[in-house]
């Protein structure tokens, strides 16, 4: 029995090159100004959307993803990792989005979609840290939700049995379908791109681009594969109330971004003798670093 997957994904800032110029006036990222990298939690989810389907023939996975057009290659990455297909959700209006409302704009896109068992996203972005937007999507789904999965351990009679990490140890739990997973960096990391596939889909353009294509060669190859066609959602395409997107439907609003360099003001060199590490203890204490 096959599934109908889907796959939250997120091209996100790359965190580590943070600069002066990382925040926009109006106090959101600037993500035009940072390299981009598909989510690292992101990949986890999206191998363990694969091994589902290569258990279980005739299942489909679609991934989607939020953000600027340039989020297309992410989307090409799933494709070039066995995703069957792709939405690009992408709007001047979405921009500025909070987990709020980004989570809202996810779940009309879900529901625009249509059916779905499975829905994987990483338990959370490294431009934000929130964990918030898996938890949201599935409280906006009514669905149930299993977060910081590592593995999913079976699929039957309409429920998923997954082993998720927690403080001291992991837990088994059991959740009917259809539901939401949210997945963690600890679990398998994703294959490598599939070279035949890199191939296949390389070429692979938006819907809105296609159409916008001019030279008839280009629209004529374009028409005979239709698998290339990577859908696009606007703001209006989703039935998206205006006030629950964006900017106007984000509560939370970013004060900075700074890259916090610790350096140390001074240094000291102790031997392994009694005396040097009694000395150290005791500076230590002195300082209320221990006691």
């Amino acid at each position: 029995m096959g599934y109908k997957i889907i796959v939250l994904a997120k091209q996100v800032p790359d965190t580590r090159n943070v600069g002066s110029d990382a925040m926009t006036p109006e106090g959101t990222v600037n993500r035009a100004a940072l390299p981009a990298v598909f989510n690292p939690e992101d990949l986890n989810a999206l191998e363990q959307a694969l091994r589902i389907k290569d258990a279980n023939p005739g299942s489909t996975i679609t991934m989607l993803t939020m953000g600027l057009p340039k989020a297309t290659e992410v989307l090409r990455e799933g494709l070039f990792r066995g995703v069957d297909s792709t939405v690009l959700l992408t709007d001047r209006a979405l921009g500025g989005a909070d987990t709020l409302a980004t989570s809202y704009s996810l779940a009309q896109a879900i529901k625009k979609i249509g059916a779905y068992d499975i829905i994987l996203c990483g338990r959370q972005a490294i431009d934000g840290d929130t964990a918030q937007v898996g938890p949201q999507v599935a409280e906006k789904l009514g669905l149930p939700q299993v977060t910081y999965t590592e593995e999913i351990l079976s699929i039957s009679n309409g429920k998923v049995v997954a082993k998720r990490h927690i403080d001291g140890g992991v837990e088994t739990v059991e959740a009917p379908m259809p539901l939401v997973l949210t997945v963690n960096g600890s679990a398998a990391p994703c294959r490598t791109r599939n070279a035949k596939l890199v191939m296949k889909f390389k070429g692979a353009k938006t819907t809105t681009e296609i159409a916008a294509l001019t030279d008839e060669a280009e629209k004529a190859f374009y028409a005979q594969r239709p698998y290339l066609a990577i859908s696009q959602y606007g703001a209006a395409d989703i039935d998206a109330d205006p006030a629950q997107i964006g900017k106007a439907g984000s509560p939370t609003n970013v004060k900075a971004v700074k890259s916090i360099v610790f350096t140390a003001k001074e240094s000291k060199t102790f031997s392994s003798s009694d005396d040097d590490i009694d000395s150290l203890m005791a500076e230590l204490i002195a300082s209320n670093t221990i006691g």
